[in-house]
């Protein structure tokens, strides 16, 4: 069981400094403020780091669903194992956007409104307004990248060592240049959580970002199996 709670908390943590420095510290619907876009980004990408090398010899540190099944595609993980993992991630997504809200509940002029939490979507009235065939190449695309470089710098050819902060700085490179077109998902559990509790607009596009990163994972995984590992 430690390595399902250690994806939990793993989660949990992503989805509280991730979504939190993004409605605590500063993004509003019209655009970044406060810590601004870049703020947020460092913010996803150090909570991985931090998780990497906390949990990273626990369980791999997926804290990603759309991880969990292109590690399974890729032969590196059984079926038993990317089941625990993924009930364990949506769990830990769940509690880390209910602590955001019990923190948020207590500021004056809270109100829930749609995508709340640092929900994922996008269309007319979400940050850039994009339509939905961005939304979906963008997510399933820097999924695909973010899988890619997961499984070189976990493989033989990377450095182990270096691996936990690698996969930190690919994250915040991709809510660098996604945040404005869905404000970054790349992981159905991330979305899950935020969008249970905003409900409305967040929870009718959450299809979204589950498909997206899972083709984008299931891809990355073929064409490292294929292209890389094969002899």
């Amino acid at each position: 069981m430690k390595k399902y709670l250690a994806e939990l908390i793993g989660t949990f943590s992503l989805v509280l400094f991730g979504c939190g420095a993004a409605v605590i510290a500063g993004i509003s619907q019209t655009g970044p403020s406060g810590v601004g876009l870049l703020g947020i980004s460092i913010a996803f990408g150090f909570a991985v780091v931090a998780m990497a090398y906390a949990i990273g010899g626990i369980s791999g540190c997926h804290i990603n669903p759309a991880v969990t099944i292109g590690v399974l595609v890729a032969g590196k993980m059984e079926v038993k194992d990317a089941i625990g993992y993924i009930i364990s991630q949506c769990i830990g997504a769940l509690l880390g956007a209910g602590v955001l809200f019990l923190i948020l509940v207590g500021r004056p002029d809270f109100q829930m409104g749609e995508w709340a939490l640092g929900s994922n979507g996008w269309g007319e009235g979400y940050l850039g307004g994009y339509d939905t065939l961005s939304a979906f190449v963008i997510e399933m695309v820097m999924t695909f990248l973010f899988l890619f470089v997961i499984l070189a710098v976990t493989s033989k050819y990377g450095n182990g060592v270096m691996a936990g902060l690698a996969i930190g700085v690919t994250l915040m490179l991709i809510h660098l240049v996604t945040i404005p077109v869905t404000g970054t998902s790349v992981n159905p559990a991330r979305s899950l959580g935020p969008a249970i509790f905003a409900g409305g607009k967040a929870l009718a596009q959450l299809w979204l970002f589950i498909l997206a990163p899972i083709v984008g994972a299931i891809l990355a995984a073929f064409v490292w199996k294929w292209g890389f590992e094969k002899e």
